[in-house]
């Protein structure tokens, strides 16, 4: 657990690009599958390449802190 990260202005809207790049062929699928979770409450959705669970933003930023894991949608300032 990592404390003292700040969130950024487009932190529940916006993944950070090197985590989520447009030019990935599925980040519209992403971003929508991302933006029905969010609508929906749910914490996660499922990536549609790997199968894994991607928490939301608004999940991660209730939390309150970001975990250093490389979060594809961490609402908070990488560290530098």
């Amino acid at each position: 657990m990592v404390k003292g990260h700040r969130r950024r202005l487009d932190g529940l809207t916006r993944a950070l690009p090197q985590r989520l790049n447009a030019n990935n062929p599925d980040f519209l699928v992403i971003s929508q599958l991302h933006d029905e979770a969010v609508s929906q409450n749910r914490p996660c959705y499922r990536d549609p390449t790997s199968g894994y669970s991607v928490f939301t933003a608004v999940f991660l930023n209730d939390r309150g802190y970001c975990c250093e894991s490389g979060c594809r949608h961490c609402p908070f300032e990488p560290l530098q």
